[in-house]
């Protein structure tokens, strides 16, 4: 029988949600760190053990790091280690997380970095920043420090180099993000800024051995762009940077960055005297495979797909979405689409922006693809992991029959709003807006359509 529309629409946020849930960064932590038999074992995703520490051998126990995912991971640590090991081993940290994540974490301090909603670096990052070098330089070599990095870290880990102001690095970044530079070039600049970002913080670190646990929000789990790679080496170089500022025309921004980077070839940065092991232990697919085993448990056959390469413009592959719901509804085979990935968006100039996000530019760019009667029989959501889209108190959008047809009641023009990059206000009155609040972690996006089979438009 049939789903109704509403069904379609209560599946699809459902099975959304199951895909956010999946990457929960309290269990994903407890799924890699156990400790047993007076060791401390390390286990891939999956559960396959991949080293172990002798505790015997560990005097303190430090934890450092930032990101969305900041406090979940603190608590699945906390947990992890349990009450007797965080008290002989005087488990002490620091972690940088948004405004709003901020909660009790016990010995682990959870620094204000950023206001929720505003994904940029601020003095009071800087300051946290600052801590955290103080206490990874604090270790000895006895000592095991923790790294907790997700999402969100390179705005909430500012530390930028002598002779450069925080100021030029947010009109850099700014203006890199508003030119539709994608989330590489924006770090293969910002690392060649920052004391703690391509490895600094390994650098700084003196504990025998640094642990990080990493939840990755970039395609393709690539090491040194997640949070600007702040345990790993780093291997962009000045030359780089320059070539990113000149493809983006940034070069007028800033001239002391510029002269920074033009000072001298790139600098050879000395390697870590502590021993280093990173482990991604949760991203985008992990995500992309929650949801489409939840759509399997609900009677749904899915498809998925995790992108692990960049995607093009938000509005092109929400019409690519638009176009699949439309195969499935009218074909046999799969009747639910899962897919996972992190388009871009070229945002106009600021006399004309509205307010929005990629998942509602991609919702919006589906929905008119979709209307005015050929959703009938779809439901399409898109949205962010961490609950925030852009600087907005939403996730994302859910596009139905029931959204397109209150929109072309209400006279709404999704080209003007596409055009403005206003998705946001657009879905607001069409109470079509995903808000979850803080979820405590970040796998770049997860987008879900389902579709009731052969009704015609």
């Amino acid at each position: 029988m049939p789903r109704c529309e509403a069904q379609l629409r209560r599946d699809a946020l459902h099975i959304w949600r199951a895909g956010v849930a999946a990457v929960d960064s309290a269990r994903l932590v407890r799924q890699a760190v156990e400790v047993r038999d007076s060791r401390l074992w390390l286990s891939a995703p999956g559960g396959d053990p991949i080293d172990f520490i002798d505790l015997a051998s560990v005097g303190r126990i430090a934890v450092v790091g930032g990101g969305k995912a900041g406090a979940g991971m603190a608590q699945g640590l906390l947990d992890a280690l349990g009450a007797e090991l965080l008290a002989s081993r005087q488990v002490r940290g620091w972690i940088n997380v948004p405004a709003d994540c901020v909660r009790p974490a016990g010995p682990i301090h959870l620094h204000s970095a950023r206001p929720a909603g505003r994904n940029e670096p601020t003095e009071q990052g800087v300051a946290g920043t600052d801590a955290i070098l103080r206490l990874a330089a604090s270790l000895t070599p006895d000592d095991l420090c923790f790294a907790l990095i997700s999402g969100g870290a390179s705005a909430l880990l500012p530390a930028p180099v002598e002779g450069i102001s925080l100021a030029d690095k947010l009109a850099i970044t700014r203006h890199l993000s508003e030119s539709g530079a994608n989330i590489a070039e924006l770090n293969t600049v910002r690392k060649q800024l920052s004391r703690i970002k391509g490895g600094g913080l390994a650098r700084a670190c003196r504990a025998g051995r640094l642990v990080a646990l990493v939840i990755s929000d970039v395609l393709g789990d690539p090491l040194d762009v997640i949070a600007s790679g702040p345990t790993v080496p780093d291997t962009s170089t000045r030359e780089q940077a320059l070539e990113v500022l000149d493809r983006h025309r940034a070069r007028g921004i800033s001239p002391t960055i510029v002269e920074h980077l033009a000072r001298t070839v790139s600098l050879q940065r000395d390697g870590t005297g502590c021993r280093v092991t990173n482990l991604v232990i949760g991203n985008n697919a992990t995500a992309v495979e929650g949801a489409a085993a939840e759509a399997r448990r609900l009677g749904y056959t899915p498809s998925l797909d995790h992108a692990t390469e960049l995607e093009g413009p938000a509005e092109a592959v929400g019409r690519r979405h638009a176009e699949l719901a439309l195969r499935m509804r009218a074909h046999d085979g799969p009747d639910c689409l899962v897919t996972g990935g992190e388009p871009v968006v070229r945002l106009p100039a600021a006399d004309i922006r509205g307010l929005g996000g990629r998942n509602q530019q991609l919702a919006l760019a589906a929905l008119e693809q979709l209307m005015p009667t050929a959703c009938r029989g779809i439901a399409l959501v898109s949205g962010g992991t961490d609950g925030e889209d852009g600087p907005t108190d939403a996730a994302g959008a859910v596009v139905d029959q029931t959204v397109v047809e209150a929109a072309v009641r209400l006279g709404l023009d999704p080209a003007d709003h596409l055009a403005r990059c206003d998705a946001y206000h657009f879905f607001a009155p069409l109470d079509a807006l995903i808000r979850t609040g803080p979820t405590h972690t970040n796998v770049c996006d997860v987008r879900v359509v389902v579709a009731a089979r052969h009704l015609a438009d």
